[in-house]
Formats: structure tokens, C-alpha cells, sequence
């Protein structure tokens, strides 16, 4: 499985939505505290592109060292409709400054040092410290995700479907006719599956690969040798 760190890379590094928040600092819109563009530096320091006249530029702009504190919250919907639709959620805390030239006109970029991290998912949840985050390589698949999710449910309904034969006997209370089956969330490690009964009533079950994937090929030839197997 992947580690926490891992997790906690890859939302950041995936189109997930996020907030930067400043303690005191007063906004009238919440988008202006959403960065536009997130990087992770080489020493595993987080960078946010926001507007150069966000409230969150005018904070950091005259911020040195550890004077202001800033945390970066993450939240991670499936791309697809399901009930519980949220993912995971993460949280990077650190100190704000800001970091003149690396942005266009008009763009500032802002650097959070990274502190600790946590990261509340369908995994569950954990601390990431500094080390871990710098050295941890968000998903490959990471950037194709959203792409694939909604592929798979589109244009493979029955073939997910199959998925349930896989269960042996595990499947919402006990019956797998009606059973909707739903690609909930994917990684180089295998594929989770929501199997829906009604809104009050669904369960995950997680499609390991015989080895992680690397990329989309990879990820072509482990899913057909998944949906092979359903069909045996």
C-alpha cells in the first residue's frame, strides 16, 4: 500500500482542491486564499501561486524565517458520483514567505516550509513528518486519475460489474444482484471499488495488481489481466 507520505505527495501534487490558512488574517472571498499552481521543492518545501494582490502575498511579503505560520489544507472528492464522495483529506503546516521572481507578472509565488503533515483518507489516518514528505514520489498515475476513474465508469460498467465474482461472498448484505460497482479511487497499487446497494448501504473493496504499475501501459495490461480474472 501506499505510505502516508505517498498519500500526502500525491494530494498535494494532484488537482485536488485547496486553502491556505493564515491565523488573523482576514479575507472577504475564500477563493483568494485557494493557490492557483502547487510544487513541491527539493527539500520538500511546498510552492503556491496565488495573485499578487492576495491577502496571502501581502502576509507573506514582509514575513522572514518562522514569523508566520500557515497551514495548507487539502480536500480530495472522487471524480466520479458516489455516496461518502470525499476521499481524504490533508493538512501541511509550516512558515509562510514569500519568494520574488519565480512568478510572471501580476503572480507571486509563496513558499511553505514544510513542517508536519497529516493525511485522513481511505486508508486512515496518519502524521507525515519532514523527511518522509522530501523523500516520499507522489503516484505516477496521479495526473490521470480523474481521466481514468471516469473511463472506467463511463465506458466499462459491466466489466467493473464483474469485479463482484471476486468477492466470494462479501457483498452488500449478502446479495450481489442490484449491486452497482463503481471506481472510487486508483493508484499504481490497484483500484478500489464502491459497491453500491442504495445510499444507505455500500462498501469498498480494494483490486490489488500482481505488481505496481509504472504507467499507462502498465495499467492497460493489469486491468485486463483484473477483469480476466473476474470472468473465470
Amino acid at each position: 500500500m501506499p505510505s502516508a507520505a505517498e498519500r500526502t505527495r500525491t494530494l498535494v501534487q494532484s488537482t485536488c482542491s485547496s486553502v491556505l490558512l493564515v491565523p488573523g488574517l482576514q479575507v472577504v472571498h475564500p477563493v483568494q486564499l485557494m493557490p492557483d499552481s502547487r510544487a513541491v521543492g527539493p527539500d520538500g518545501d511546498l510552492f503556491l501561486g496565488f495573485a499578487a494582490d492576495s491577502p496571502a502575498v501581502r502576509a507573506a511579503t514582509h514575513a522572514q524565517g518562522d514569523e508566520l505560520t500557515a497551514a495548507l489544507e487539502l480536500t480530495d472528492v472522487a471524480p466520479v458520483s458516489v455516496p461518502h464522495r470525499i476521499r481524504g483529506r490533508a493538512r501541511v503546516t509550516g512558515w509562510l514567505t514569500a519568494v520574488p521572481g519565480l512568478a510572471g507578472p501580476g503572480r507571486m509565488t509563496l513558499r511553505l516550509e514544510f513542517g508536519e503533515a497529516s493525511v485522513d483518507d481511505l486508508w486512515g489516518a496518519e502524521m507525515v513528518g519532514p523527511d518522509a514528505f522530501r523523500d516520499a514520489v507522489a503516484d505516477p498515475l496521479v495526473t490521470h486519475e480523474a481521466e481514468l476513474l471516469q473511463h472506467l465508469h463511463a465506458a466499462h460498467g459491466e466489466q467493473m460489474a464483474t469485479l463482484a465474482t471476486l468477492l466470494g461472498e462479501r457483498t452488500a448484505n449478502g446479495r450481489a444482484a442490484g449491486v452497482r460497482a463503481v471506481p472510487v479511487a486508483l493508484d499504481r497499487f490497484g483500484l478500489r471499488v464502491r459497491f453500491i446497494e442504495s445510499d444507505a448501504a455500500c462498501f469498498d473493496a480494494r483490486f490489488e495488481f500482481p505488481d505496481p504499475v509504472r504507467d499507462i501501459g502498465e495499467l492497460r495490461r493489469a486491468m485486463h489481466t483484473l477483469f480476466e480474472a473476474a470472468n473465470h
